[in-house]
């Protein structure tokens, strides 16, 4: 549980007047605060506990050893309901069938709907094995599939996989056997087999758990094996045809997808590849001409291996996908490749998710990240503000379930002017900058006010379009977590010129911090400094005076160093501490072990930061400690625990779509699931916040 919030309210663009501020530790920035403890919010248990080592199936409730192979499993059976929308009853985990004279368990087995549960019954097996099994494993691998498939006489499809490697097959019969073909997809519910090997738009699923990451993952490995290409290379040429998927998905007719022959057959691949350039070259490098280069006009990847990340991808609906799927998934590969040498440590979804419901952006406050990395902030809180809009629109409408043509053309109108005109974002690494741009477009786009400069250089060296864009002095909101550490020192003496905190301060008896000056009465500066310290005073000038508020993630020592107290001397003095989130260890963990804390500020107006100039200013401030954040130092998931020791196990609703096979028509049905619940205090300590504000308020 967090220990306990000290809390302070943010009266909405009104400055708070007073005269002192305490201190929490010595040496530490506090404020006087009344001090309230909140509990976790109450979840509905089912009842029991997950005994230690075991895992909760999805499609049965039951306890299964926790592995690598069972999370795998555990993927397929959620993406055979949610994406393939077979019906949970129709389906059984470790199902027994008779393999000649001997008894086999089949990891899971789907019937013929409404059907029993009989080994005549089955249509679909799957097997599903951990990273290490091979395909070509002579016990586990696909040939197992087969055998297991020739011994149930109505079963038609077979999936096999690991994870990082997929194989899906259809059994034709010949007169004296059965053969194996390996085919693109199996089929969804109510769709043909003809079908799944070429999907139309209504059949596009939206991704589920980690099957979009294991897609990914699958793609770039098999394009680094294939292509000989450096992995950064193999992740450049995959982020082309995934542009290509997401335009696809925005036009009228489907063009991303591969045939059969085509996959299988090198000559006939080519075919694939020339749809494919086509679609690069009209839709793609068309609309993002900053993001592809003259030296980027062209996939340098083969026919083959553009088939088989076609075919990897195609089923997908990535524009429909949820975010953090889509999160998850891209992070992963963009972390593995282009994570940089200058303390670029990419922010866990979960802290990014509470900074902004904290926070709480609206869609008429402009945005800014001047360190954003591959984007996750911007998504997150540019999300969280499309969400208002949609809500905004559905309100004002005469039906709100059917809304007319003008409602939507209005409702699009107010998101791509969103997106155009408030949401921005700075960073110095060019190939992080680009994937953040890359990164926005997959998620709802927003690309378009990213740039690559260094924000703590002087604005006229920024692009001229950044530049006029989003001047100092001119943000609403701003969210960000700035490269720290002692190897990437500032200093460039043009750019230490530009800051109060660049100097050299001294602490005097009376515990008042003074800038040193030189005999011409100018600050005398350090010759470098920390980037983080640079950033908090760069993110402040930003801001808008009196209104503009922001998240940033520092290291404790900013907070605790006796040495830096003139950092926090000049906090006090130029903005309002309105929330100070000491978070766990384990947050930037196996990456980095710096302690950090999230510290949200508000800019003081010039006639406030005369006041805090002559006096001390008293107001509460919002504190809280994360003692758990989902996962641990070497990032495996952390559950919440009974006083028993095991998993807390709770049961919520889970909407399922069936697909009625004749007419195509949809079914939405609710089931309870059984699952455990990350141990994570961030959304706690969000609703704590917007709680207190409300009280206060």
């Amino acid at each position: 549980m967090p220990q306990s919030v000290q809390s302070r309210p943010r009266p909405k663009h009104r400055p708070l007047k007073g005269g002192r501020a305490s201190k929490r530790e010595p040496k530490r920035m506090a404020a006087a605060a009344s001090t309230t403890t909140f509990k976790a919010p109450s979840i509905q248990e089912s009842g029991e506990g997950v005994p230690d080592g075991k895992i909760v199936d999805f499609l049965t409730g039951q306890f299964f050893k926790d592995s690598p192979e069972e999370y795998v499993r555990q993927n397929i059976e959620k993406a055979l309901v949610r994406q393939y929308h077979y019906d949970p009853k129709d389906a059984a985990p470790e199902f027994p069938i008779k393999v000649g004279a001997s008894r086999k368990r089949v990891d899971i087995v789907v019937f013929k709907p409404g059907t029993e549960h009989r080994q005549e019954n089955a249509c679909l097996l799957v097997e599903t094995k951990s990273a290490d099994t091979k395909p070509n494993n002579s016990k586990e691998g696909i040939d197992q599939l087969h055998s297991y498939m020739a011994a149930c006489v109505n079963c038609e499809y077979g999936l096999w996989t690991n994870g990082d490697d997929r194989f899906c097959f259809a059994k034709r019969k010949t007169k004296n056997e059965f053969v194996f073909e390996q085919i693109l997809d199996i089929p969804a519910v109510g769709e043909s087999e003809t079908e799944a090997q070429r999907p139309n738009r209504r059949d596009l699923m939206p991704a589920t758990g980690d099957n979009l990451l294991f897609a990914f993952r699958r793609c770039h490995n098999y394009i680094a094996a294939n292509q000989g290409l450096q992995k950064p290379d193999a992740f450049w040429e995959l982020l082309k045809l995934i542009f290509c998927k997401i335009e696809d998905e925005r036009t009228q007719e489907l063009n991303f997808f591969v045939t059969p022959s085509e996959l299988n057959d090198s000559t006939a691949a080519g075919s694939a590849k020339t749809r494919i350039q086509e679609l690069f070259n009209t839709t793609v490098l068309r609309k993002y001409p900053t993001i592809f280069g003259e030296n980027d006009r062209t996939i340098q990847l083969q026919a083959n291996v553009v088939a088989f990340v076609v075919s990897q991808l195609q089923r997908y609906s990535l524009l429909r996908s949820p975010v953090d799927v889509k999160g998850v998934a891209y992070e992963e590969i963009v972390g593995s490749n282009l994570r940089g040498d200058r303390g670029e440590f990419f922010t866990p979804r979960n802290a990014c998710r509470m900074a902004v419901r904290m926070m709480d952006p609206t869609p008429d406050e402009r945005l800014l990240d001047p360190a954003c990395g591959t984007g996750g902030f911007l998504i997150m809180a540019m999300n969280h503000v499309l969400d208002k809009i949609e809500a905004l629109h559905r309100e004002r409408r005469d039906n709100p379930l059917n809304p007319t043509q003008a409602e939507l053309d209005e409702f699009y109108r107010a998101r791509a002017e969103y997106l155009s005109q408030r949401v921005f974002g700075l960073d110095l690494n060019p190939a992080l900058s680009r994937a953040a741009k890359m990164n926005m477009v997959m998620n709802n786009d927003g690309a378009g006010g990213l740039w690559q400069a260094n924000s703590l250089a002087n604005p006229h060296t920024w692009d001229r379009k950044a530049a006029k864009t989003i001047p100092l002095g001119s943000i609403d909101v701003l969210f960000t977590n700035p490269p720290f550490g002692a190897n990437i020192l500032i200093d460039d003496e043009h750019i230490l010129r530009q800051y109060d905190l660049a100097a050299v301060w001294d602490e005097e008896t009376s515990g008042k911090w003074m800038t040193r000056m030189d005999k011409q009465g100018k600050p005398i500066l350090q010759k470098s400094q920390p980037p983080e310290i640079l950033f908090i005073e760069r993110s402040l000038q930003f801001l808008r005076e009196g209104t503009g508020r922001m998240a940033i993630v520092i290291p404790n020592g900013i907070l605790n160093n006796p040495a830096l107290g003139y950092v926090r001397h000049w906090l006090l003095h130029n903005a309002q501490i309105l929330a100070v989130v000491d978070m766990a260890r384990e947050l930037f963990q196996p990456k980095n072990d710096t302690q950090t804390s999230m510290l949200l500020l508000r800019k003081f107006s010039a006639q406030e930061k005369t006041d805090a100039s002559r006096k001390r200013i008293d107001y509460p401030v919002f504190m809280a400690i994360a003692e758990k954040i989902g996962h641990d130092k070497r990032r495996s998931a952390i559950y919440r625990r009974l006083p028993n020791g095991e998993d807390v196990l709770v049961e919520r609703p889970d909407t399922i779509i069936h697909l009625d096979p004749q007419s195509g028509e949809q079914r939405v049905e609710q089931r309870l699931v059984k699952e455990r619940v990350l141990d994570d205090e961030l959304p706690q300590i969000a609703d704590a916040f917007r709680k207190w504000l409300e009280d206060q308020e």
